[in-house]
């Protein structure tokens, strides 16, 4: 707990200690929040300062889009896509737009650039994995200085990348391709080619973004589909990264896993599969743990990942809850200070 001026709360603190009332009565009882309320009730008793709980026993997330800024883009963007029918373009134009203002939102968040965010494993919506993977690929490229037109052309390619999943019948939520039968695998690996010839005659969006919906399931070893592409431009091995990523972490068209296991895949076929260079843009932003994750360490305690340390992904700050034993504890550990405590297992 720390003290705190009365002037100086917010209406968002926990009250660490009992209030008193000059005649020895209790006014706050400790745990109480602190709201407005009872701000202007201190104030009229003179009352300077209080106690509160320290900010770091509470978990701080990190997100790239607020949330309701987020919800918002979403619908935008369902409703534009679920009205789309092959060779009728018309309303996709609108997304060119919508790309322009998710980037002007991320623009606008303080030191954007030198976060780490907190990305959390979803449903498989397939509008918010689109409007996931345009932030999150928005962020590699201003990290590596591309121009604004080359960004423009990213964020439109990302809202587009799957427009050729709504040719499909295939149920891929939560499945593996090797799950599916072999007429349904090869329908599924048709979708960026779909994607990419409804748009192909279209003036509006540019080669680099229609490349982004054909290549975007390509591999830099040619183990990808539809075309076995080696020779990949950058725009399109930004998003082969931040699609996959989501897709794993969301179980779209593959078992959906935890965060720090989608981030192990891209380490190891960095350089093989994906860009190394990019790997890296992206996991200097990306929480191995993110905030809410309950982790076992290495000393078998177990805590809440409480925000995370920037320059360091998979060294957050912990809050300790149960010790060795197994006792119930409430201690602080901040693992970008302890060299010999590391997260050894993230508890479901």
């Amino acid at each position: 707990m720390r003290r705190c001026a009365v002037d100086k709360l917010t209406g968002t603190e926990i009250l660490a200690k009992d209030v008193f009332t000059p005649e020895y009565q209790i006014l706050l009882s400790v745990g109480m929040p602190l709201k407005q309320e009872y701000i202007e009730k201190l104030r009229e008793l003179n009352i300077k300062e209080v106690y509160i709980e320290e900010d770091d026993l509470h978990t701080k997330t990190v997100v790239i889009l607020r949330e309701e800024v987020e919800a918002s883009f979403k619908f935008k963007v369902k409703s534009i896509l679920e009205k789309h029918t092959y060779s009728h373009n018309e309303r996709l134009a609108e997304l060119s737009s919508t790309a322009d203002n998710i980037i002007m939102q991320i623009l606008e968040e303080d030191k954007v650039v030198e976060q780490i965010y907190d990305i959390k494993g979803r449903s498989a919506d397939i509008y918010e994995h689109s409007i996931s993977i345009c932030s999150l690929a928005t962020l590699i490229a201003l990290k590596l200085g591309l121009s604004h037109e080359k960004v423009h052309d990213i964020g439109v390619g990302c809202l587009l990348h799957d427009l050729g999943l709504r040719y499909t019948t295939v149920d891929y939520s939560d499945r593996d391709i090797d799950e599916l039968t072999e007429l349904e695998a090869a329908e599924f690996k048709k979708h960026p080619i779909y994607g990419y010839t409804a748009l192909r005659g279209e003036n509006w969006i540019s080669n680099e973004s229609k490349n982004m919906i054909l290549y975007h399931h390509e591999r830099m070893d040619g183990s990808g589909y539809p075309l076995k592409a080696t020779d990949i431009p950058v725009e399109c091995r930004i998003i082969q990264i931040c699609d996959v990523f989501d897709e794993m972490i969301c179980g779209i068209g593959c078992k959906k896993v935890k965060v720090y296991e989608a981030i192990a895949y891209l380490r190891k076929y960095r350089d093989i599969k994906f860009d190394g260079k990019i790997v890296d843009t992206f996991l200097e932003f990306t929480a191995v743990y993110p905030a809410g994750t309950t982790v076992r360490t290495n000393e078998r305690e177990t805590g809440i990942v409480l925000y995370q340390n920037k320059d360091f992904p998979d060294r957050p700050v912990l809050r300790i809850i149960k010790d060795r034993d197994g006792r119930n504890v409430d201690v602080l550990k901040d693992l970008g200070e302890i060299d010999n405590v590391y997260i050894e297992e993230v508890i479901d």
